[in-house]
């Protein structure tokens, strides 16, 4: 029964990094190596599918432009079509070993795309959180049953999983609100 609350703070962490990382992949106003990092590219003649980032360098040469320069120069013309074929719409110029991508700024349209699916994600991570409280709750409500808690332990136990589910809300609602921030910041 100790480690009821201590897995749920560990459930909790992961539904938070998880939509952060999954945050990464939507596009702002502004051009962001995160935005690239985890695009499939099908390398050396798809024999390995691989993530970008594990493949490139990605940095930022302005505000909205990144350059991408490939480990292996045999990759620019792998990386190029991944890039092409992402659902990001963004076209890569190849400057000899290097590939440049204008980031453009967002339509309204866009922007309110883009802040839609941002909820939805925000959404999810909170309906994950709902399953893990439920799951706990239902470990103390077992172990009560079956005598191996007081009814004090239970109270205390289950204000507890209320006070570590409201604290990862408020997280996920404050990390949605930056990303709405920077998708909405022209």
């Amino acid at each position: 029964m100790k480690t009821i609350i201590p897995d749920l703070k560990k459930h909790f962490d992961g539904v938070v990094n998880a939509l952060k990382e999954e945050l990464k992949a939507v596009r702002t106003s502004h051009a962001s190596p995160a935005l690239l990092e985890n695009i499939e590219v099908e390398a050396y003649g798809g024999a390995m599918k691989m993530k970008l980032m594990e493949l490139a360098t990605i940095t930022n040469e302005g505000p909205t432009t990144l350059a991408i320069i490939p480990f292996d120069p045999t990759l620019t013309q792998d990386i190029e079509k991944a890039i092409r074929k992402s659902p990001l719409g963004l076209s890569p110029t190849t400057q000899t070993s290097k590939i440049l991508i204008m980031v453009p700024s967002l339509s309204t349209e866009q922007r309110a795309k883009y802040v839609k699916l941002v909820n939805e994600m925000a959404e999810k991570s909170r309906t994950s959180v709902r399953g893990n409280r439920d799951d706990a709750r239902k470990k103390i409500r077992n172990a009560f049953e079956a005598k191996e808690l007081s009814e004090d332990e239970k109270y205390r136990l289950e204000k507890q999983v209320d006070e570590e589910t409201q604290k990862v809300n408020e997280q996920l609602q404050i990390v949605r609100e930056k990303k709405e921030k920077e998708i909405t910041t022209v």
